[in-house]
């Protein structure tokens, strides 16, 4: 199963069709999972199997809302959605983090001064480097050993919203060096996460803490578990993958 499409809500600023094709004979069938993302699923054959795609979409140009006056929601008056993203997850334990949550936040300003001073806090706890990937590192954990990839800034985030009974929710996908000076390490998926404040969802970054521009989204789910790029039933090796996200020139019809 591969969640590699942009997500169902932005496919109305496709440009060219975003088909993802297949090297083996298997057919690929898509549908929406349980979060709304688009899922594809196929049979591997034995060997290699290469997925890819290739795509224009159409952006804003806009970077990431800011929204100081979001105030928070009261859980009583939480929608049933929302409520499935205050709980503890795979890799967000809001068991292990509460106590130290409400220790460094509980004194901060409600609402989205409170998200953004998590935001900070994970920001400078954490070191990023690729070299510090590993699939198994939980929130927790992050915190404690201080470094991470973007999906452990993520996490730590994620799991120290729920725990001031925020509602947050992990999210993945592509995000170009727009509008940045130039990155000279090798274009990687990019996660995030997102808030529910004064009755709608809001973008951060813990990794990047600044709002950027030309972000795609893919899939948002509970932690990364709900939003791995490939989820396999069968013994299995990842040996390489690409990801390109250039700017390019508007076409206009003449």
């Amino acid at each position: 199963m591969a969640l590699l499409s942009v997500h169902p809500s932005r496919s109305a600023d496709l440009r060219t069709p975003a088909h993802i094709t297949s090297s083996g004979p298997a057919p690929l069938v898509a549908a929406l999972d349980e979060f709304g993302n688009l899922r594809t699923r196929t049979i591997a054959p034995a060997g290699t199997l290469k997925l890819s795609t290739d795509f224009i979409i159409e952006d804003s140009g806009l970077p990431d809302e800011h929204a100081p006056g979001a105030m928070e929601v009261p859980v009583a008056e939480l929608p049933d959605d929302v409520v499935v993203f205050l709980m503890g997850s795979r890799y967000c334990e809001t068991d292990r983090l509460s106590a130290l949550a409400w220790s460094l936040f509980g004194n901060t300003p409600r609402g989205w001064a409170r998200v953004q001073a998590i935001v900070d806090y994970v920001h400078q706890r954490l070191t990023f480097g690729y070299q510090f990937a590993r699939s198994t590192r939980t929130a927790w954990e992050g915190h404690e050993e201080r470094v991470g990839v973007c999906r452990d800034f993520a996490h730590l985030a994620v799991a120290l919203c729920r725990c001031m009974n925020i509602p947050a929710r992990y999210a993945t996908g592509y995000l170009g060096d727009i509008g940045i000076p130039p990155v000279h390490a090798p274009m990687d998926f990019s996660a995030w996460f997102e808030v529910y404040l004064g009755g709608r969802w809001y973008t951060f970054d813990a990794r990047h803490n600044k709002p950027r521009i030309g972000r795609i989204l893919m899939a948002r789910g509970r932690d990364a578990a709900d939003c791995a790029i490939t989820t396999t039933f069968g013994q299995t090796k990842l040996t390489s993958f690409k990801v390109i996200t250039d700017e390019v020139q508007s076409i206009c019809a003449a």
